[in-house]
């Protein structure tokens, strides 16, 4: 099924671009892409610029249609496992993950098993 929608999406993507790509300039950006002058065909001037917007609108819409519906899959394929799973990764133990410093024990206040059994008199 994620085969089948990603082939979609993928030649949505590539219709889409040759849909924006064949539009006429409304700024009339570098002096290209003409008018709806004499010698036209059925679909001149303001008709062919509609039918395109549409045609773009529907490629758009269905362009993230496919993205929306491929997230979905995806987030539903990967909600039970990890990619350490996947790739078989051994997960560390808890004493391996914070190795001991030389000397911290000289950083830490003594415990009970450490202090002495009568506190210092101060004479």
């Amino acid at each position: 099924m994620e085969n089948v929608v990603l082939v979609i999406h993928l030649i949505l993507a590539l219709c889409l671009i040759g849909a924006v790509l064949l539009q006429r300039s409304e700024g009339g950006g570098l002096g290209v892409g003409g008018g709806g002058g004499a010698g036209g065909g059925a679909m001149t001037g303001r008709a062919a610029a509609t039918a395109m917007g549409r045609v773009t609108w529907l490629l758009a819409i269905a362009f993230i249609a496919t993205s929306i519906t491929l997230t979905v899959i995806a987030a539903k394929n990967s909600a039970d496992s990890s990619v350490l799973d996947r790739l078989g990764v051994p997960t560390p133990a808890a004493e391996e993950t914070i190795p001991a410093l030389p000397g911290a024990s000289d950083l830490l206040p003594p415990t009970s098993s450490d202090a002495p059994a009568t506190p210092p008199r101060a004479d």
